[in-house]
């Protein structure tokens, strides 16, 4: 099996966790910003640790990188920001698993950002994949009260969260691959986790920046969350740097497919963790995004 689909599973794998831990921080005493903001300030230690001391333990210089690289960090650090902050907003709409799965739209989105700016293509037979992926979507964003036409259900907030952050991940995503192509290492872990440390400390100073002056109650108690938050930072930290080195690897497009099995986890954690309940609706989209996972990684 090639290593960008370990990756990709091990990156929706730690995701999962991720976002049950922020899940419980955004339900107590943290607002949208203040769980966003312990994303990346808890993350950031880890990754500035681990990048330069890889560096140290193998023996290798500092890699060079373009003035393209820090245009692409930037803009998908600012994506992420905002793709973290929908996702967290988006927990009070709906259950955990549909929830996660609402973000899903970023396969598509992923490929058509791809090839619009980093030129990467998709083969007929992996779009197909990817389109039966979307119908699940589609399925599991209709809400349970069956009340009014198809188009007016899915027509709701929880919804428009799901399609934003989407199209932010799916722009950070993208980009990101962009920046680690820009660094000049052959090297796919050293690539990544340099990527991801310049990345993680500007999201965490800008975001920190933005809730002193708007939530400057939040700061203290995203520090004061430290016991669980300080979890989701490793957590986070893991599952990034499965997706940065994925990306190194693989069309980001592809590596988000694959990724869809994130949706299953999310299933587990909602029955397991948060007593929520599953419809067979729901099931039936579950099942055609991991219908749409497997035939992308055979027909890619």
């Amino acid at each position: 099996m090639d290593s960008w689909i370990i990756l990709s599973v091990a990156a929706a794998a730690f995701q999962t966790l991720r976002f049950m831990l922020q899940k419980h921080l955004s339900m107590g005493a943290l607002s949208v910003g203040g769980a966003t903001l312990a994303r990346f300030f808890y993350s950031a230690p880890f990754i500035v640790i681990l990048a330069p001391g890889s560096l140290l333990a193998t023996g290798a210089l500092w890699p060079g990188t373009s003035a393209l690289f820090w245009a692409y960090a930037v803009v998908g650090g600012l994506s992420q920001i905002l793709a973290t902050w929908c996702v967290v907003a988006l927990f009070a709409e709906r259950n955990f698993a549909v929830g996660i799965t609402f973000k899903k739209t970023e396969v598509v989105q992923t490929a058509l950002v791809g090839l619009v700016i980093l030129g990467d293509r998709i083969t007929a037979l992996g779009l197909g994949a990817i389109l039966i992926g979307l119908v699940g979507v589609l399925i599991l964003s209709d809400r349970p009260e069956k009340k009014g036409y198809w188009g007016q259900r899915i027509a709701n907030r929880a919804a428009g969260l799901g399609l934003a952050s989407g199209a932010f991940f799916a722009v950070s995503a993208v980009t990101y691959r962009g920046a680690t192509l820009e660094i000049a290492s052959d090297d796919a872990f050293t690539r990544a986790g340099l990527t991801l440390m310049m990345v993680t400390v500007m999201q965490a100073l800008a975001v920190t920046l933005w809730l002193i002056w708007r939530e400057p109650g939040q700061v203290g108690r995203v520090l004061a969350a430290w016991r669980t938050a300080v979890w989701m930072g490793l957590t986070g930290m893991a599952g990034s740097l499965c997706w940065f080195t994925a990306f190194t690897l693989q069309n980001a497009a592809y590596v988000f497919a694959v990724g869809q099995v994130e949706v299953i986890f999310s299933l587990i954690a909602s029955v397991l963790f948060f007593g929520e309940r599953i419809t067979r609706r729901e099931g039936w989209g579950i099942a055609l995004i991991t219908l749409s996972v497997i035939a992308v990684v055979m027909f890619r």
